[in-house]
């Protein structure tokens, strides 16, 4: 009570309070699901067996990297598996590159989707017909436009497959490049992934990428595959994921080795709609899910402006407020720091103290903007 009637008159202090919880919701982020990226030992938890592996590429005009990527997935390091591409509705010179590749790998099997009015041309129903093509049990998803960085891609991410496992949630990178837009993007994608492979470790997965995903065509199948939302252009990833991981069936490839790269978009206003269109799934995640999302974002968005307004109507506090701000930083810095290690990513220790800081502001322009913004059918 007494504590109380401190705060109705002197309601300021009220800020440095909120600091400070705000400071503990961030810390128990840190300590209870992010660290443990930093104990997981990828090699532990491996299977030996190796899996028929079908790999299925959707392909929409992207002639070029078609040229460029699939020949690193046609030429992995893997006894048993199929590359699968559907060309869907592509009007460049994507099947006489698809064509040509064929006659040098037999192991590259082409599904072609002819243009037709009368229906709407998704990408998930080009990964459906994927799907339904492929002859293996158990399915490796990767982009046009990505790369696998090494030639055991696809031995790392079906080593996953371990125990009652059927879900392996891989990392898609992209490439450095020197523009502060270049590295923005990369650590707001190194910081979702942190996410992801965090709450998967503590048993509670809710999204992955569809850069590096594999799960078995029998767990697609089951769930009716995109079915519950057949209506959204975005998805077929994370809400897929969102839709049947659980703390059982589903592992994490942490390696540069199980890691695709893709080319990073160069101008901000195409990463912007990008990012906005990917926050429209965010919404129908599962309700834990979204108010852990929320709760770390909001606390942090908070605990930048409560730090600032602590350190400036509490000089005489300031050591305190100080000492605070330094431990989350160096907690913070030390886990970046193993996960880059872990993922090869480079360059981006120092800036991440920025990026953290100015994200949380994106985002809420994210959600604001797609209030204003008309829908389109674009595939994706």
């Amino acid at each position: 009570m007494a504590e109380l009637n401190f705060l109705l008159e002197h309601p300021l202090y009220l800020i440095i309070l909120l600091f400070g919880i705000t400071f503990l919701i961030q810390i128990y982020f840190y300590l209870f699901y992010f660290i443990r990226i930093l104990f997981y030992n990828n090699e532990k938890h491996k299977s030996s067996e190796k899996k028929s592996i079908s790999v299925i590429i959707c392909a929409r005009n992207e002639e070029k990297n078609l040229e460029e990527n699939l020949p690193l997935v046609l030429k992995q390091d893997y006894p048993d598996y199929e590359v699968i591409v559907v060309n869907d509705c592509s009007e460049d010179e994507s099947e006489f590159v698809l064509e040509r590749l064929q006659k040098e790998h037999k192991h590259l099997k082409i599904t072609t989707i002819k243009k037709d009015d009368k229906f709407i041309h998704t990408k998930k129903l080009a990964l459906t017909i994927g799907i339904k093509a492929a002859n293996n049990k158990t399915l490796l998803l990767t982009d046009a436009d990505c790369k696998p960085e090494s030639n055991q891609w696809i031995k790392q991410m079906q080593a996953g497959f371990y125990n009652q496992k059927n879900i392996v949630l891989g990392y898609g990178g992209y490439e450095s490049q020197k523009s502060l837009l270049n590295n923005l993007i990369r650590f707001d994608t190194l910081f979702i992934a942190i996410q992801y492979f965090s709450y998967a470790l503590a048993g509670k997965p809710y999204m992955g990428v569809g850069r590096n995903l594999a799960y078995n065509k029998k767990l697609f199948f089951e769930n009716k595959g995109f079915a519950k939302h057949h209506q959204l252009e975005s998805g077929d990833d994370d809400l897929f994921v969102n839709q049947v991981a659980n703390k059982i069936n589903t592992a994490v490839e942490i390696s540069a080795k199980g890691k695709t790269q893709s080319k990073p978009e160069t101008n901000l206003s195409n990463w912007f709609k990008q990012k906005k269109r990917h926050t429209t799934t965010g919404r129908l995640y599962k309700f834990g899910a979204r108010w852990r999302l929320f709760l770390e974002q909001s606390s942090r968005f908070w605990y930048y402006i409560l730090f600032i307004l602590s350190l400036i109507l509490f000089p005489e506090f300031y050591i305190y407020i100080l000492a605070v701000f330094i431990f989350r930083s160096i907690l913070q810095l030390i886990i970046f720091k193993v996960t880059m290690k872990k993922l090869d990513e480079k360059n981006l220790l120092l800036p991440s103290l920025f990026y953290d800081f100015i994200l949380p502001w994106f985002s809420i322009a994210f959600i604001i903007s797609n209030f204003f913004t008309t829908k389109n059918n674009k595939w994706r």
